[in-house]
């Protein structure tokens, strides 16, 4: 039986030194992968809209837009979160060093180039960043669809379920998408907590799962079920009335009970009530804990 051909590895150059560019095609080709070219940093944007490379070399100093800001503007683009940026320049003192790393680049190779010392480093990261990609494919595998994002919302790293779903609806979505996590983790909220994303195709939630390292607010997207059939799942589930499991939807989607009330109509006494009831039908003492169980059994639905 045949085995399906290794697709080639992508490698884009953004360079304005044609000289350059033309050794490290060379060497590039003859290692078998294929080379994108960018004369400046304008073109890999326009580049970057419709193709992702596994990996980018970039010129530091470059006319009109330098490689600095074209690396910070790729990086915007969630497709290229996880692409590993080698910066390649006659700079070589700290300054441009730590610029470079700050904005998303992995590495920093100076000029002239040792393309063999130059394919080393690239092999390194590529291998690097497809575990990465191997990892977060077996989380999706598992039905984790995690993501982590930093203090201001913006996307570290993604598994592909939660990239495809959150990049689905173009940059306002993703742009809604950072504010709302902005403003909902400036609050601070604790382990279990979910927060409502209604803008993307479909309803989903977002569940805030750990802080790690004290920079990365690891979360999990999950996909809302109809009203009709959550609220039932959870009414079979936990043993609630019809207007309990009302009140546990939305208590797992992060609505306060003045929302609640107003979705519901009713008064927020009377969720308070029910919600009541909810506690001491799961077993739980507060509305956290009772979110998480909630969450739980409609992910297993």
């Amino acid at each position: 039986m045949s085995t399906p051909e290794a697709r080639k590895t992508v490698v884009m150059v953004v360079d304005d030194a044609v000289d350059c560019i033309r050794m490290i095609n060379d060497a590039l080709e003859s290692a078998g992968m294929t080379v994108l070219i960018a004369l400046e940093g304008s073109q890999a944007l326009t580049i970057s809209q419709n193709i992702t490379p596994d990996i980018v070399l970039m010129d530091a100093i470059m006319p009109n837009m330098d490689g600095f800001e074209t690396c910070r503007r790729l990086k915007q683009n969630p497709d290229f979160a996880n692409t590993p940026i080698i910066f390649m320049t006659g700079l070589s003192d700290t300054e441009h060093v730590v610029m470079g790393l700050k904005c998303g680049g992995v590495d920093y190779i100076t000029k002239p180039i040792n393309t063999t010392e130059l394919m080393a480093r690239m092999q390194v990261h590529l291998t690097n960043a497809r575990m990465a990609h191997s990892a977060r494919a077996a989380l999706d595998t598992a039905g984790q669809n995690l993501f982590a994002v930093d203090r201001h919302g913006a996307i570290l790293w993604s598994t592909p379920q939660v990239h495809q779903r959150l990049t689905g609806g173009g940059s306002n979505n993703l742009e809604l998408l950072t504010n709302n996590l902005a403003t909902w983790l400036s609050h601070n909220p604790e382990n279990g907590h979910s927060l409502t994303l209604d803008f993307l195709p479909e309803l989903h939630t977002v569940e805030f799962l750990t802080l790690v390292d004290e920079r990365e607010y690891l979360l999990r997207l999950q996909e809302v079920q109809k009203p009709s059939e959550a609220t039932g799942a959870l009414r079979t589930r936990f043993s609630l009335t019809g207007r309990e499991s009302d009140v546990l939807l939305w208590i797992a989607n992060g609505k306060t009970n003045r929302e609640i009330g107003q979705i519901l109509e009713m008064s927020p006494r009377t969720v308070n009530k029910h919600l009541e009831q909810v506690f001491r039908k799961l077993g739980v003492e507060n509305r956290t804990s009772a979110a998480a169980a909630a969450i739980k059994c409609l992910a297993r639905t």
